[in-house]
């Protein structure tokens, strides 16, 4: 049974067989009928051909014989499409015999369609996809479909099963504990369906599951069942199948709640479309999906080999637009998932530093793609920073210092300090920098203790003068970057300042500490002479 060929029917104006023709098929068959009124007067035998006939000749066959046996045939759940969509396409409607018309019957035949097995409704439906579209515009396709997805919806309403949510894997974990067994249980009622539907072509699929959306099935099961058909139908499927079925299952899982959409699938899928020529806006829409759940990634997900015809490593370009989907994707990114992403990058930027095709700019995007809040210390872009002039050592200064950019220097912890003070592959404006930020720090710091007679006031009055005079020398040193011996001298003096710093920063410390002691003693002994008066009376 098959749509889309061309069916040739002779039709002999000299032998008896016409006048039969034109007398039984023209009583049941508009088409026929006004195919024998529009030949009155040929003499010639007449060539018909019928395009797009359903099911081809042997369908037409079957049509003669309901013809010949006087309007009568056997309708059931395994011939009533194809009989439904003859019917239809050759007008055999009331309009030609109000009594055994073939359209009427299959109609009548079709409402007892509530009482088919479930294994009659797949066949009927199975039919349906093979006489597209005549079986769309017949309308059998939509009740066959309407009365499957009625099943599945009134299935998952009596087994109810929790959804899968985002942050399930792709397999369903078994364990020996009572409630997950009886969750297993659960959920095998719930997809038991799951293997039929797989013989459905993709267009049927779309079909289904635009129905089942509207009647608020869970969309948990409904994506679960989409990464089961495309895993399922890859195996015999050809190059040009594969991408509508990929293309079909994005859309469809775009159009979900993204909240039930597995985040590790997704990624199963873009692996597929690596090697697919899909359109770019189901290749947008998948990025887009990837991109809102980048705080449930992890570090292999995000190594996708680079394009052909490129030279990096990975492909950091796909992954600076699932960040720009991150953040665009809502108004307001809760601090707790923006920091998971942050941790995630901190990662694949030490990842791909090492690449020697990597330029700066990509580099520093990455490196930038988050804001500031996400992170709490840089000490890891500063090693991957490390990491990267080890391996572009052939870069500029000027270069060198967009990268550098990168950097929040406030954000550095004493170590990662010390280390690029001493750090002969940063340019020495970076460490320039890295110590006019200490010394904003430790600025900060001694304003906070607000106790201008002490100690640590006393250094800093002591030394302020100094202060001035090393910021002077830093932004003299940090100008003369060609001689080499000016920044073997910074470096030293980088290093003493950095020291001054700490212990300044431990004195400090220790004050704030010891106030906050004198204030709780003050106000402890406060309450105790406002509650003697109390006690006395």
């Amino acid at each position: 049974m098959s749509m889309g060929k061309k069916f040739s029917w002779w039709i002999s104006f000299d032998s008896f067989y016409r006048e039969c023709l034109q007398k039984i098929l023209s009583s049941y068959c508009g088409r026929i009928s006004k195919l024998f009124a529009k030949s009155k007067g040929l003499t010639r035998n007449l060539k018909v051909i019928f395009h797009d006939f359903p099911g081809g000749a042997g369908s037409f066959e079957l049509m003669t014989g309901f013809c010949y046996n006087n309007g009568k045939i056997e309708i059931n759940p395994f011939n009533i499409s194809l009989l439904h969509c003859i019917a239809y396409y050759m007008e055999m409607d009331k309009s030609m015999c109000k009594t055994h018309n073939l359209f009427e019957q299959a109609e009548k035949s079709l409402e007892e369609i509530r009482y088919w097995t479930w294994s009659e409704l797949l066949v009927a439906l199975k039919d349906c996809q093979n006489l597209l579209p005549i079986a769309s515009s017949s309308g059998v396709l939509n009740k066959c479909l309407d009365s499957l997805v009625g099943r599945l919806a009134l299935a998952c309403e009596t087994s109810p099963c929790p959804s899968i949510s985002s942050s399930d894997s792709s397999g369903f974990r078994l364990s020996t504990d009572t409630r997950s067994t009886e969750s297993l249980k659960s959920f095998s009622r719930a997809t038991w369906w799951f293997n039929d539907l797989v013989a459905l072509r993709s267009h049927m699929i779309e079909m289904a599951i635009k129905s089942l959306v509207s009647r608020n099935f869970d969309n948990g099961i409904i994506s679960k069942f989409l990464f089961y058909y495309q895993k399922s139908k890859f195996v015999t499927a050809t190059s040009n199948e594969k991408r509508e079925i990929t293309e079909t299952v994005i859309e469809l899982l775009y159009s979900l709640d993204q909240s039930a959409v597995s985040c590790k699938s997704l990624f199963v899928i873009l692996r597929v479309v690596l090697n697919l020529n899909i359109r770019k806006c189901g290749r947008n829409k998948l990025e887009c999906m990837v991109g809102s759940k980048l705080d449930q990634a992890s570090l292999d997900n995000l190594l996708v080999p680079s394009p052909i015809g490129t030279n990096y490593l990975y492909d950091v370009n796909l992954i600076l637009r699932f960040i720009k989907s991150f953040i665009e994707g809502t108004s307001s990114i809760p601090l707790m998932r923006l920091k998971k992403v942050a941790s995630l990058m901190n990662m694949y930027i030490a990842e791909v530093a090492p690449d020697p095709s990597l330029k700066p700019s990509k580099f520093l995007a990455l490196v930038r793609a988050l804001p500031d809040s996400a992170r709490d210390s840089y000490d890891g872009i500063y090693h991957a920073i490390d990491m990267y002039l080890e391996v572009h050592a052939g870069l500029s200064e000027d270069e060198k210092m967009k990268v550098c950019r990168g950097l929040n220097y406030e954000k550095l912890s004493s170590e990662a300090w010390n280390h690029l003070a001493q750090n002969n592959k940063f340019p020495s404006k970076s460490a320039a920098q890295a110590l006019i930020s200490q010394q904003c720090r430790l600025k900060s710091l001694l304003q906070d203790t607000n106790q201008p007679a002490s100690p640590c006031s006393f250094v800093d009055t002591e030394s302020n003068g100094k202060k001035n005079e090393s910021h002077d020398q830093i932004v003299l040193y940090a100008g003369k970057l060609d001689l080499s011996a000016e920044n073997e001298k910074l470096k030293v003096h980088l290093q003493s300042m950095h020291w001054r710093v700490i212990e300044l920063e431990k004195v400090c410390g220790k004050m704030q500490t010891q106030m906050t002691k004198m204030m709780r003693s003050r106000i402890s002994s406060h309450s105790n002479a406002r509650s003697l008066p109390r006690l006395c009376s």
